[in-house]
């Protein structure tokens, strides 16, 4: 979109626009919002159709950006990216909600997994794919186009087959449902299950995963936002190997992410390692094998192009493992209230999410400073070690006490006896 001499010179570009790092964070500005009380909603309507109007009123607005940019610059696609931000902030919660609902307790690692997997070939696609079509005569407006209309079509899809949750599916066998939910720990009763809000606010094991969550995200959205500004110019690839080269870490993340999840699964329900254990180990290695290198990535200066790039692969693809660590920990600790304390994890870490790209910015202004980078790494994996020790140290795996109503109804009685 600021690209000076585009492909093709009827294809509007913006080469005048400064405040590029503003407009990519902007997206979170929106999507803070939402997470806690979509988290709430989707429990208690289910999250079905607010998947389905959170892909919809997000992909008419991609779909918007061209014209809102021709229009109104820098503000119209901001306005863009902050809706979609708020729309999208039903995201996650929605989709833990589902998960919740739907794994039972020895898959839950790969199917989170494959679920959660799903964003990272959506990024490995969409790099390579959008520096096609930018390059091509087609020019960058098409991007948003296509995958605006390719998401109206998976929504549209999803809302034809999917469910709430077994006891919502028609077509799904009553041995299959019996399967599912003897084994997650989740009230299937129709009632709305109480938030223990106290309870939650007060829980070591909840903020562990609330403290790793924001420290890793600090990291991989800066990776991601900024690896093709990295690559460009401090290692002086072009915007086509720019793409593809960018792509390269989210493809290995995706392997490795894959590859682990049933490993974990497996300590499990071989009982080899408890679910806390298991967690500790994929979230520590998830974390401190980007913090370090991260570090090392602090003395690069573009020189060593190979060594430079098998870094960033490494830092990237080793943050797989943590999806079967921290990221499906929260199902662990309270099945019943997974939405709202994914959007509570999501909602804190999002303030990473818009720091950690805008820490460039902050840092300065010459993207062809090596320096530049060496301090966005390190603060970047400081806060990597940071989290991940932490939950090492405090994190669980056990159903806690609150997920229960009737366990929060016991511990309810025991305090009005005690206080009489």
């Amino acid at each position: 979109m600021t690209a000076e001499t585009p492909p093709d010179p009827s294809i509007p570009t913006y080469p005048n626009w400064t405040n590029t790092d503003t407009i990519l964070s902007s997206f979170f500005w929106g999507y803070i919002v939402p997470q806690v009380g979509a988290g709430q909603l989707g429990e208690h309507f289910g999250p079905k159709w607010f998947l389905f109007g959170t892909m919809i009123i997000g992909c008419i607005f991609n779909i918007l950006v061209p014209t809102m940019a021709a229009s109104l610059g820098p503000t119209g696609v901001i306005i863009c990216r902050v809706i979609q931000g708020l729309t999208q902030g039903f995201l996650f919660p929605s989709v833990h909600t589902l998960l919740s609902k739907w794994t039972p307790l020895y898959e839950r690692s790969t199917m989170s997994s494959v679920v959660y997997e799903g964003a990272t070939l959506g990024i490995v696609v969409s790099m390579i794919a959008t520096g096609a079509i930018c390059g091509s005569s087609l020019g960058w407006p098409s991007a948003f186009y296509i995958y605006g209309g390719c998401g109206i079509v998976w929504a549209v899809v999803f809302v034809i087959f999917a469910e709430n949750s077994p006891s919502d599916h028609k077509k799904i066998s009553a041995e299959e449902k019996r399967y599912i939910e003897s084994s997650n720990s989740i009230s299937h009763e129709r009632k709305k299950v109480p938030t223990p809000w106290r309870a939650i606010a007060t829980s070591l094991p909840v903020w562990t995963v609330v403290i790793t969550t924001c420290g890793q995200a600090w990291g991989s959205f800066t990776l991601l936002t900024e690896i093709p500004s990295y690559m460009s110019n401090l290692m002086n690839f072009d915007i086509s190997s720019n793409s593809q080269l960018s792509a390269l870490p989210y493809c290995v993340l995706l392997v490795i992410t894959i590859a682990s999840a049933p490993v974990a699964d497996r300590l499990i329900s071989n009982k080899t390692l408890t679910i806390g254990a298991t967690r500790k180990v994929f979230n520590l290695i998830g974390t401190l094998i980007p913090a370090a290198t991260l570090f090392a990535l602090g003395f690069a200066d573009g020189s060593q192009k190979d060594l430079t790039l098998a870094l960033l692969v490494l830092a990237v693809a080793s943050t797989g493992l943590i999806y079967s660590g921290s990221q499906v920990n929260l199902i662990d600790l309270a099945p019943n209230h997974a939405g709202t304390l994914l959007g509570i994890a999501n909602g804190s870490s999002t303030v990473c999410s818009i720091l950690g790209p805008l820490s460039v910015q902050f840092f300065g202004s010459d993207k062809t400073d090596p320096i530049l980078w060496r301090k966005v790494f390190w603060l970047a994996a400081g806060l990597y070690v940071c989290g991940g020790l932490f939950f090492g140290i405090f994190s669980s795996g056990e159903v806690q006490w609150w997920n229960d109503p009737e366990e929060i109804d016991t511990q309810n009685e025991e305090k009005k006896k005690e206080n009489c």
